[in-house]
């Protein structure tokens, strides 16, 4: 069997996941075979990843377009490497086969993985940095950084309606959700803000 890993680090309006898909799809694998997900590259405990590494069996194939799709960790990905040669599997990045399925890594094919992974967590840093120094950049200049704090006027008419009951005690968090349609969260958010006014 053939498996697939997409991977993008920000939700799907930010970016788009489809380029991998068509790419992994180009490469054997099927639509339902492929295992998607927007997390950050330097997480370990991946739900998509775990649910792939749990379905794969020996002799199959995991493919990923590119090495930072699969990990920006380099720790992380010695540890891909070695469940791929213990489960006896196949694993393709981009044009780069690494065939376990004998239970076995050459120390050269391992090494070169290992120096794609090294590449990979060394852009991701070299990223965070540069964003990091323009933040203290913009700072320096006098710049708000972050969302604007939100007013009592963008509260929805909805809240504000249900809300003195709220205050008077006469509902509780949960029913002021339900009446508004909103989760928990959101109404604390809104609940943050009508107060601090």
């Amino acid at each position: 069997m053939i498996y697939g890993y997409a991977r993008c680090s920000t939700n799907e309006k930010k970016q788009d996941i489809n380029r991998q898909i068509r790419e992994l799809i180009q490469q054997g694998c099927t639509r339902e075979t492929i295992y998607c997900e927007y997390q950050s590259g330097t997480k370990t405990d991946r739900v998509e990843l775990n649910k792939l590494l749990r379905a794969v069996s020996e002799g199959d194939t995991i493919i990923a377009t590119e090495i930072s799709r699969l990990s920006r960790s380099t720790k992380q990905l010695c540890e891909i490497i070695d469940f791929v040669k213990d489960q006896k599997l196949k694993l393709v990045v981009g044009s780069f086969v690494v065939d376990c399925t004998t239970g076995t890594i050459d120390p050269m094919t391992a090494g070169m993985l290992q120096m794609m992974s090294v590449f990979a967590e060394l852009e991701r840093n070299m990223i965070c940095e540069r964003v990091r120094s323009g933040l203290e950049n913009a700072k320096a200049k006098g710049k708000k950084i972050g969302r604007p704090a939100k007013t009592k006027d963008e509260v929805p008419a909805i809240f504000l309606k249900y809300y003195p009951q709220f205050a008077d005690g006469d509902i509780n968090v949960c029913e002021l959700a339900r009446l508004c349609g909103m989760s928990r969260t959101t109404v604390y958010k809104y609940i943050k803000i009508v107060e601090a006014n």
